[in-house]
């Protein structure tokens, strides 16, 4: 990716001006814990690299990069990112194909692309290749910023979700905390604490964005959920008019849930989605 004057930020980080250094605000890059967010930059030019590494690390975040697709490979396995920036152009590997690559490390792992095509065009191609989010050219570091937060708040990253036995819950205890992290549709069983789905006693795999779906519309059985409702609790920032990505996961998530079963999802033409036992 060329570095251009626009991708630099488009207003100061904070508001004492240009040249201080933000202060940590409640939405950086931090964990309920404390902890940093464990970010990894893939970009094959290095001056992008920098700038981002320093807005994410001024954020709370603990970042490492990659220059290319076999080094972001290694380096996923080593590191274990929360989130992946990506670039889609990679001098030695699609971007699309480091995807795939990083999705058998780390299949939840959230990943925003970085793309130098038409926004429309771009944003479908990433998100059809798995991603969970995509920014284009010219883009400002704060808008990957934001990003970057809203994945992690759709991951729950930030509140720090533990299963019962990790909090140390007596058995009756433990059984409570996990009915109420468990959310169930006919055969459709979804464990909101360890991120697992599952039908008919089948795992489920799902990417972060996925999930976020499945789970909004699970805490909706029966109810039609419309386009603007889906955007607004799964997509937490404009997405630029860009309804079609709900079309979009929604397909992901018949594919994989309906796999030659009888199906949940069900579209109420005009007037949105919605989830209920398979009859």
């Amino acid at each position: 990716m060329t570095l251009t004057p626009t991708t630099r930020p488009t207003t100061p980080l904070t508001d004492k001006g240009p040249g201080r250094q933000p202060d940590p605000t409640p939405s950086a890059l931090v964990r309920a814990d404390g902890s940093a967010v464990r970010v990894l930059v893939v970009e094959d030019e290095q001056a992008v690299t920098e700038l981002l590494s320093m807005v994410l690390r001024y954020e709370g975040g603990e970042v490492r990069s990659a220059d290319d697709g076999a080094g972001a490979v290694r380096c996923a396995r080593e590191f274990e990112p929360d989130v992946v920036v990506l670039d889609a152009t990679l001098p030695d590997m699609d971007g699309h194909a480091v995807l795939k690559e990083l999705r058998r490390e780390l299949p939840n792992v959230p990943v925003l692309f970085l793309a130098a095509r038409d926004a429309a065009t771009a944003r479908i191609a990433g998100l059809t290749a798995g991603g969970d989010d995509v920014v284009t050219k010219p883009f400002s570091l704060e808008d990957v910023a934001a990003r970057l937060r809203g994945l992690i708040r759709r991951t729950n990253l930030r509140t720090g979700l533990r299963t019962a036995a990790r909090a140390g819950l007596d058995a009756a205890g433990a059984a409570a905390a996990r009915s109420d992290s468990v959310l169930t549709v006919g055969d459709l069983v979804l464990d909101e604490d360890s991120r697992e789905v599952w039908r008919a006693d089948e795992p489920i795999h799902l990417t972060g964005t996925e999930f976020e779906l499945l789970r909004y519309l699970m805490r909706n059985p029966r109810r039609v959920l419309s386009k603007a409702q889906i955007l607004d609790r799964v997509w937490s920032y404009d997405f630029g008019g860009q309804a079609n990505v709900v079309e979009l996961y929604v397909s992901y998530l018949r594919k994989k849930i309906h796999a030659g079963r009888t199906p949940m999802i069900h579209t109420r033409r005009g007037a949105g989605y919605l989830i209920k036992p398979g009859e």
